[in-house]
């Protein structure tokens, strides 16, 4: 019981953790893979320790510490699914120029569209080609994680809400801003600029 007791305290100071993360350590307490097995699935039904995904866990206080921290929702977004970065909704709102309410942390991906319900929050990722996976930053701090550029952040989420700009022309691009009560005037005028380079580059493009 003091093994599993040790064990559980040094998954809490982790800001997340694999199941071969937990056999290590196991290791180090001489607990074998199977005993550590069991662990975890009492962690879990203990809500010790939530899940994020097939092997990919957080512990529960770690996440009750830090869950009022952005930083940490939009960290945890960039591990859950890998390659990402936080775009669309989720960016805008951390820019503040949108006030509409988000749930799921919005993020884009190289890898299939999906989205993760867990007790850690909402995650929420859409495909997108690999020539567009681009114009994003690392943001570092407390946790660091990868966003897109305002900027980008508008452009993709017009992408998915258009299905990639079909039959939009840019004309009508600052009308569907302003139904989507974006506030494009609060953005950098440098950062509006790129936008409607990137929208009228790729609209040509295509």
């Amino acid at each position: 019981m003091k093994s599993k007791k040790n064990l559980l305290a040094q998954l809490k100071s982790l800001p997340h953790f694999e199941k071969n993360t937990v056999y290590q350590l196991g290791k180090q307490l001489e607990l074998k893979d199977s005993t550590v097995d069991t662990y975890i699935s009492r962690f879990l039904k203990c809500k010790e320790i939530y899940h994020l995904k097939n092997g990919l866990y957080v512990s529960a206080d770690f996440f009750d510490k830090n869950k009022n921290d952005i930083s940490y929702s939009f960290y945890l977004a960039n591990i859950i699914r890998t390659p990402s970065y936080v775009s669309s909704w989720a960016a805008l709102q951390y820019y503040n120029l949108t006030t509409e309410a988000i749930y799921p942390i919005t993020s884009v991906t190289l890898k299939v569209t999906r989205d993760y319900q867990t007790r850690a929050g909402n995650f929420a990722y859409q495909s997108i080609n690999k020539k567009l996976f681009s114009d994003f930053l690392l943001e570092k701090g407390k946790f660091d994680f990868f966003i897109a550029t305002p900027s980008k952040a508008l452009f993709d989420l017009l992408y998915f809400k258009t299905r990639q700009f079909r039959g939009v022309e840019i004309e009508k691009i600052k009308i569907l801003i302003e139904e989507l009560r974006i506030d494009i005037e609060e953005m950098d005028k440098k950062e509006q600029d790129k936008f409607y380079k990137l929208i009228k580059k790729y609209i040509k493009y295509e």
